[in-house]
């Protein structure tokens, strides 16, 4: 019997604590009466190889542990959750809406230009140069090491020594690619322009002749090798009507971008002292308790307004799950241009509502009972609408079973995650929850022995062998 089998018969076990107080000994997180266990967590990543034995691996999975099951059991209580306010999420909504009407009313831009002037503008940039790539990615584990991140890359560099002494790039990429949209293709991306790939990718094409294979180029999505195909300029009757259309959306662009620093030059905003430490606590834990005058407190502020820590950590709640992590590492500089983009954002509401942009009460309701449809399908999709409670069965048992089987699937990508952000700050009110860092680090060092120890996985036989044979050379 695996360790998978003894997990799902004695989960009902594990998580209803008993009278008393709760030992916390080989736990990782707790919630109410439920537990994860160092055990639970274990058999939940051991098998996951392309999640890294890290520490913000772990936690980040015990989170959305403590999230799921406050979600499951809510669900089973009430699945109209009326105990949640969805206001403050959908209020967010509402307020871009606002932006983009403001934007729509005060910017009045003449974009018109003539065939000429667009002709003339056209052959000045060159933007209509079409080109053609194919790309061999890796994945990098979530929360990678720099370690994890260097045997990786090595990896991919090994097999551009293949590609140059020969090898088949397409089959290499059918082979190897850990993109499943161009993999099957041979990695093909097909015709792109100016624009459509991110900024790194890009500047790695632009750089190579047709026929090149790059070096090992990192973007958000992993670590690429690229050939490039082929490369072609359009020809100006071709490329006309979508290069009106960019221009045109540029123009409204760089207008904007004006407007927006008017507003901000006019409010001057300044950072307050200590806000760049603030941000970071606030980063590293956003569930912590706030006093009222503690979330009061301005992080930067201007004559007739400010960015509270309230309202930092609102925008912890309602973002994604990724934010505080970016945060915490962020340099001081990078903090306070976070800081003022958000005295930006402000600045446009405020100029929105008092042009009169402020939505309607009926339709902050119609978006409050989305809000509430949408909740309720994600807890359909994990599992917990339709609780599978045998007779005589405890809540807490089919709770805790239904919370394992979503964490499974989407640990192994059978089922997206699905980030609870706010909704799961608010369920976590009423509760009584923690991680433990000794059990998190315990988790660390169990997986890493655990997958240590074992016969190497296919896709990790051939990333080692790579690295390897890239070592000796």
């Amino acid at each position: 019997m695996n360790r998978k089998t003894i997990l799902v018969l004695t989960v009902g076990v594990l998580t209803i604590s008993c009278s008393g107080e709760q030992n916390t000994d080989g736990l990782v997180a707790i919630v109410d009466n439920y537990t994860l266990s160092i055990d639970d967590a274990v058999d939940l990543l051991v098998d996951e190889e392309r999640l890294a034995a890290d520490a913000g691996v772990v936690k980040a999975v015990a989170e959305l542990w403590l999230n799921y099951t406050l979600l499951a059991e809510a669900t089973a209580t009430d699945s109209t959750f009326s105990m949640l306010d969805f206001e403050p999420l959908v209020m967010r909504q509402a307020q871009q809406v606002m932006v983009f009407q403001l934007r729509d009313s005060v910017i009045q831009v003449d974009t018109f230009m003539t065939e000429e002037e667009l002709r003339q503008l056209y052959e000045t940039e060159e933007p209509a140069l079409e080109m053609r790539a194919r790309h061999i990615m890796f994945q990098l584990p979530i929360g990678a090491t720099q370690v994890q991140r260097d045997s990786v890359a090595a990896a991919l560099s090994g097999i551009r020594d293949r590609v140059l002494r020969g090898e088949n790039f397409s089959g290499l990429a059918q082979e190897l690619s850990q993109d499943p949209g161009t993999a099957l293709n041979g990695g093909d991306l097909g015709p792109f322009g100016r624009g459509d790939m991110v900024a790194p990718f890009e500047e790695a094409v632009l750089a190579l002749q047709p026929g090149e294979i790059s070096e090992v180029v990192e973007t958000p999505m992993g670590l690429h090798i690229i050939r490039l195909e082929e490369r072609r300029f359009r020809a100006f009757e071709e490329a006309a009507t979508l290069y009106r259309s960019q221009v045109q959306a540029r123009t409204v662009q760089e207008a904007e971008s004006v407007f927006v620093a008017s507003l901000y030059d006019r409010a001057a905003p300044m950072i307050v002292e200590g806000a760049i430490e603030i941000v970071r606590e606030l980063a590293e834990n956003p569930s912590s308790s706030l006093s009222g005058r503690a979330t009061r407190r301005p992080v930067i502020e201007w004559n007739g307004g400010s960015v509270s820590v309230g309202d930092m950590k609102t925008l912890i709640q309602l973002e994604s799950p990724t934010l505080p992590m970016q945060l915490s590492e962020s340099s001081d500089d990078q903090l306070i241009e976070f800081l003022r983009s958000l005295a930006r954002r402000d600045l446009l509401i405020r100029e929105a509502e008092s042009e009169g942009l402020r939505p309607a009460r009926d339709s902050v309701e119609a978006m409050i009972k989305e809000a509430g449809i949408q909740l309720r399908n994600a807890a359909r999709v994990l599992g917990f609408l339709d609780l599978d409670q045998a007779p005589g069965e405890a809540l807490e048992i089919a709770v805790a079973r239904a919370v394992e089987n979503a964490l499974v699937d989407n640990l192994s990508g059978a089922t997206q995650i699905v980030p609870l952000g706010l909704v799961g700050f608010q369920l976590r009110e009423g509760s009584s929850s923690e991680v433990f860092d000794e059990g998190v680090g315990q988790v660390v060092l169990d997986v890493a022995q655990i997958r240590a120890a074992r016969q190497l996985s296919p896709v990790e036989e051939t990333l080692t062998t790579l690295t390897t044979i890239d070592t000796i050379r």
